[in-house]
């Protein structure tokens, strides 16, 4: 039987990793240029935290882990005669994968709130885990990279977020990203003027799912969740609501005059988009999307979601948004909080299908010591180990060559890693230094070496 991976997670090759660590890279330079400071946290949670903070279908995703030991032996007999998984796994299992790295951030903030200084700006890049179906740019392993402020009501905050947005995208070269924007409060207010305010959840994660399943998909599951067919009749034309972000915010302003919340919402997401039309941005657009909702309940302010340029067949590759009050799950009350996160895997699929990544090389020594004679090999380890106390990378082919079949292979060796300088000669302790991009040969002692390699 041949060794396999579970669905949903893969192998990365060296290439794969450097263009990772690229797009990572990137990211961290923008982060920390907005001031944001790193932070990291396990990769599992006691299941008390991260159950029920992602709605039910959240919670359906989320990988349990079970108790250490004959983790049946405190089980109740009757869930286990009666095959009750829902009411069994909290018996079994007191742990659980993170779904995601917003709960956990929102846990750390609480539990180390006295050593953290406010506003509190963090990012993290960490891999999280969902039990989702895998399908294109959807796997159950991935990473995320998270930036959260925390004790911050200004609206200036969202306007960073989406500068930052733009800012990393720019500096990767993906340009035609669409950053898409509403407001959980204009969502509320829509709830309330058609009578379905009771029902807004359910509202919500239905209308999210326009782009998926269309407008006939989100009425039928409307009506399933018990939202009235005059409601659905209400609220239908917003899902082909047109136009420009001042346009659309008209309109919005009337149907939402009867509705305090829904009317606040409208203003706070046309002082977002004044904003950033003022300031401009690099290489995204910025647009408002009333259907915008998102699945997760915690969201109470600006709603974020990014495309992909037109033409690129990929779901969402970032999305955020304010929640205003997910630390008080934990206990900390009145603690605003605004976030984004990169969906890492998605932004890689977009930019290797684009073709942007020709300038990320591979990890690579500069210079190689060819093992041509064993008579040599305690100078050439002096001597690598000289250059790379000099800050120089270098390598020394491993095996010892016998024949001219091993020595075409160390060749073979040089060409296929593209290193670029070769001693391939040891003679009175001069080294004879091949230049791989010219052929040129020169013969140096070590101390000249090392400052052709500087």
């Amino acid at each position: 039987m041949k060794p396999s991976i579970p669905k949903g997670t893969r192998d990365f090759s060296s290439t794969e990793v450097a263009n990772r660590t690229y797009i990572i890279n990137t990211m961290k330079t923008a982060f920390e240029t907005f001031g944001f400071q790193p932070i990291e946290t396990p990769s599992f949670e006691n299941s008390s935290t991260l159950m029920g903070k992602y709605g039910e279908e959240g919670d359906r995703l989320i990988f349990k882990i079970l108790n250490s030991g004959d983790y049946l032996k405190k089980a109740a007999s009757n869930l286990l005669e009666q095959k009750d998984s829902l009411k069994l796994t909290s018996q079994i299992s007191e742990k659980a994968l993170r779904y995601d790295l917003t709960v956990p951030f929102a846990r750390y903030v609480v539990q180390h709130q006295n050593e953290i200084t406010f506003p509190f700006k963090r990012y993290q890049i960490q891999p999280v885990w969902r039990a989702d179906r895998p399908q294109k740019g959807r796997f159950r392993e991935f990473f995320q990279c998270d930036a959260d402020v925390v004790g911050s009501k200004s609206l200036l905050q969202e306007v960073d977020f989406i500068q930052l947005y733009d800012t990393i995208f720019t500096s990767l070269k993906l340009t035609g990203t669409t950053i898409k924007i509403n407001n959980r409060k204009i969502l509320s207010g829509i709830a309330e003027v058609i009578g379905a305010q009771d029902k807004l959840i359910d509202f919500t994660v239905a209308l999210d799912k326009l782009d998926k399943i269309g407008a006939t998909g989100v009425q039928e599951e409307m009506l399933e969740k018990g939202i009235s067919p005059e409601a659905i009749d209400k609220v239908t034309p917003l899902f082909k609501l047109s136009g420009s972000n001042t346009d659309q915010l008209a309109i919005l302003e009337t149907l939402l005059s009867a509705s305090e919340e829904g009317s606040k919402g409208v203003e706070e997401l046309r002082f977002v988009t004044n904003t950033i039309h003022e300031l401009g941005l690099q290489s995204a657009s910025l647009e408002i999307d009333v259907t915008l909702a998102r699945g997760l309940n915690y969201y109470t302010g600006a709603i974020f979601e990014v495309s992909a340029p037109k033409g690129v067949e990929m779901g969402s590759i970032g999305g955020g948004g304010r929640y205003d009050d997910l630390t008080g799950i934990f206990g900390l009350k009145d603690v605003s909080g605004v976030g984004i996160s990169f969906g890492l895997d998605r932004i890689y699929l977009v930019l290797e299908e684009l073709g942007l990544f020709n300038s990320v090389a591979l990890p690579k020594p500069k210079l190689l010591f060819l093992n041509f004679t064993k008579e040599d090999a305690l100078i050439q380890l002096k001597a690598v180990k000289t250059l790379r106390n000099a800050g120089i990378k270098t390598e020394i082919y491993p095996d010892t060559a016998t024949s001219n079949k091993q020595q075409k292979k160390q060749w073979k060796y040089v060409s296929t890693r593209e290193i670029s300088f070769v001693i391939s000669e040891i003679q009175q302790n001069k080294f004879t230094l091949k230049d791989m991009n010219n052929g040129s040969q020169t013969v140096c002692t070590l101390e000249e070496l090392i400052d052709k390699m500087q």
